[in-house]
Order: C-alpha cells, then sequence, then structure tokens
C-alpha cells in the first residue's frame, strides 16, 4: 500500500512522545456542534445513523493520514507547502478561507460552553470569559508538547458520556435493524448524511495536525506510530458520535417525539425520565464541555499555524513571545476574543451559521484538492500513495467532495 521505512522498537516513553497530534485532532473533531448534530441524528432517525457514522472511519483516516506523511517527510506545515508549490496567491486564498471557518466554529464552540453554563444557571459573561483566558493562558505554556497534553486531557473529558450508554441500555435488536435500514429515498435524511460526510473532514484539522507534527518535532522516523496514533483517533472520535447518536436514540424512542434539539438543555430534558436530572445535566455537561473546550484550542492553533505559515512568519509553540513571533500569538488571542465575543453580544447566530456552512462546504473540496495535489507533488516518490489504495483514497476524497457541494444547495434553498 505505502512505501514506508522500516522502524525500530521503541518502548513506551518514546511511544507517548510522539503519539499525540492525531489524536487531539479527532477529539476536537467531535466539538460542541458535531455532538449535538449527532444527538439530533439519533433522535430524528435513530439507528440508521450509525451505518454512516460507520463508513466515515476510513474516510476520515485516509485524509489525516496524507496529512501526516507530508508533516513528517517535509518537515512544513500545510499553508507553508501550498505556498511553495501552488504560490503565494492559492495560499492567501486558503488561509483566509480557513480564518473564516476557523472563526465559526470558535463561535460553536463558544456558544456550547455558554450553553453549559446556562444549564446550571451561570451566565455566559462568566463563563465565556473565562473559557477564553483559559485557552489563552495554554498556548503561553512555552512547549507544544504540554499544550497537547492539556488539550487531551480536555478532550477525555467527552468519554464521560459512556456512562449514559450503561444507564439507558438501548435495545440491541433495534441497533441490529438500524444498521441494515438506509432511508435514501427520504431528502431530509441524505441532507443529514451529506451534512455529517461534508464535515469528516474539516480545513482545520489538516492545517492543525500537520503543524503540529512540524511544532513536535516529529521525523519520519515516526511515521509508523504516528499512522497509528491517527488511526486511534479517528475510532475514538467517531465512537463519540455512535455514542450520542445510539444514546439519543433511545432515549427519543421511549421519550416522545423531537422535533428539535436545538440547545443543551433541550438534551438534558431528553435524557432526564432515565439518567435523573442532575446526571444528565453532569454527563452532558463533562462531555460537551471537554469537546467544546479541545476544539477551540485546535480550531484557533489550526488558523494561527496555517495564517503565518502562508505570511512567512514565526510560528511556534516551542518559542516563548518575543518582538520575533509577536504575530503569532496575536493571531491566536484575536481568534479567541473575536469568537466570544461574538457570542457575547448576541451576535446574528443564525445568519453567521449558514455563511459558515456555506464556506465550509465550498471550502472541501479546496482543501481536499489541495491535499491530493501535494501528496502527489511534495512528497519523494516512495513515500506517495501507490497501486488500488491510491485510486481508493482519491474515490472517497471526491465522495466527500461532492457531498460538500451538495449541501450549499439545500442551505441556500437551490433545492
Amino acid at each position: 500500500m505505502l512505501a514506508l521505512n522500516k522502524s525500530t522498537s521503541i518502548n513506551k516513553k518514546q511511544l507517548f512522545k510522539v503519539f499525540g497530534p492525531g489524536l487531539i485532532v479527532m477529539l476536537a473533531d467531535t466539538d460542541a456542534g458535531c455532538l449535538m448534530t449527532a444527538a439530533q441524528s439519533g433522535a430524528q432517525w435513530k439507528y440508521t445513523m450509525i451505518l454512516p457514522q460507520l463508513l466515515l472511519i476510513p474516510v476520515l483516516f485516509m485524509a489525516q493520514e496524507m496529512t501526516v506523511r507530508l508533516g513528517l517527510v517535509t518537515g512544513k506545515g500545510h499553508g507553508e507547502l501550498i505556498r511553495e508549490n501552488f504560490g503565494r496567491g492559492w495560499a492567501i486564498l486558503s488561509a483566509g478561507t480557513l480564518a473564516i471557518s476557523a472563526i465559526g466554529a470558535l463561535l460553536t464552540e463558544f456558544a456550547g460552553i455558554a450553553g453549559v453554563g446556562e444549564l446550571w444557571g451561570i451566565s455566559k459573561w462568566l463563563t465565556v470569559p473565562l473559557a477564553t483566558v483559559l485557552l489563552i493562558a495554554i498556548a503561553f505554556c512555552g512547549s507544544y508538547r504540554r499544550v497537547e497534553k492539556i488539550g487531551i486531557g480536555l478532550g477525555l473529558g467527552e468519554l464521560f458520556f459512556i456512562i449514559a450508554l450503561l444507564m439507558i441500555h438501548p435495545s440491541l435488536t433495534a441497533i441490529g435493524h438500524g444498521l441494515i435500514t438506509v432511508p435514501y429515498r427520504d431528502p431530509s435524511y441524505l441532507y443529514l448524511v451529506a451534512a455529517n460526510v461534508g464535515a469528516v473532514v474539516m480545513p482545520w484539522m489538516i492545517f492543525y495536525q500537520q503543524g503540529a507534527i512540524v511544532d513536535k518535532q516529529l521525523t519520519v522516523a515516526d511515521l509508523k506510530q504516528e499512522q497509528h496514533d491517527t488511526a486511534v483517533g479517528t475510532f475514538i472520535t467517531q465512537g463519540i458520535m455512535i455514542l450520542f447518536v445510539v444514546v439519543f436514540a433511545a432515549a427519543t424512542s421511549r421519550y416522545h417525539a423531537v422535533n428539535g434539539l436545538q440547545s443543551v438543555e433541550d438534551l438534558a430534558k431528553v435524557l432526564s425520565p432515565f439518567l435523573g436530572a442532575f446526571n444528565a445535566r453532569m454527563l452532558l455537561s463533562l462531555s460537551l464541555l471537554g469537546g467544546a473546550l479541545v476544539a477551540a484550542l485546535v480550531v484557533a492553533l489550526a488558523g494561527t499555524w496555517g495564517i503565518t505559515e502562508v505570511l512567512n512568519w514565526p510560528h511556534s509553540l516551542n518559542e516563548k513571545l518575543s518582538r520575533n513571533n509577536y504575530g503569532f500569538y496575536l493571531i491566536y488571542i484575536l481568534a479567541h476574543v473575536i469568537g466570544a465575543g461574538l457570542v457575547l453580544i448576541n451576535f446574528n447566530l443564525v445568519a453567521l451559521s449558514v455563511t459558515v456552512e456555506v464556506i465550509n462546504a465550498l471550502l472541501l473540496p479546496i482543501v481536499l484538492g489541495f491535499l491530493l495535489l501535494l501528496e502527489a507533488k511534495a512528497l519523494p516518490l516512495e513515500y506517495r500513495m501507490h497501486g488500488w489504495y491510491k485510486w481508493l483514497v482519491t474515490l472517497c476524497c471526491l465522495i466527500v467532495m461532492a457531498f460538500g457541494l451538495y449541501m450549499v444547495g439545500p442551505v441556500v434553498h437551490l433545492w
């Protein structure tokens, strides 16, 4: 499949030094918005939404695995490679759309943080500023590895939701039936599937993992371990999505028809009859807050790395704030402040969300197109894809790109 160099055996300490970029970016992929989408998917289409999530596992791994090879072999970030191989104009276009997408994603993360606080009667004027200060402070740790450990620790809070699955006892028979039921003729089902496919490879994920690999100073000798890191993260993130689908499918099957789950409070109300009011609020808070915080950290760093790489500015978390790299930290701070500010001033969230969704959908062909082109152009022959695997990855990327474009029509009411 891939021509990989022989790797020597490494001990556990060395293994943990390599693991991290793939895991943290995948934990960020199940952010507050994605978990809300998974809950809505389970509530609306019950267990029939499990199969699409399973099919997305190889697609997600294939895209991020290309990012791993690009980062390890070239030692350069994604924005830098685009600038060097396709010119400054394309790099600026990529960085500009990435910045808009990142701000939109940050908006959803801070909205999720505000929703968790309001679930406990705490004003967003307290939770959002505190989260902003915390996220900004993390970046000033003076070490990428330290930032990564903190991010993974926050993101693992999502796993607390496993307790909800153990308490709600979903029907195995219903799950089995859902796995073989595909209501492909229903437009609303297809649109929800398209939304999930279109969001499986977010632009900031590619920029983040490649930038993280470079900042962590990993080399091509770490290739096999970093591929394992990405595979583990892929299974965890899709497992969390399936977990939310199953729990809310089970809860709504026994509770009542749900017209829409629009807030954290709505999620808690659905689960309360089965878990108890306190348990429902606590498990949702831990999982949603963990996903929102790690995603906010990753998204802001991805946007910052992408922009500074294109501008050819210093862009490492391993260097403390100085005159030479103040631009990197300034962009990171502004990303959080803008996202938090829009939530606090009650900006027109609906209009902004529609804009962000359209941009993300349109950005998928650009991002995946560049990823495939860089894989074929920037890598030495022995590290490129070959044979049937190359065609399989290309086909999967084209399908994701097509679904991304399909999403634009319903959003702007073309069909």
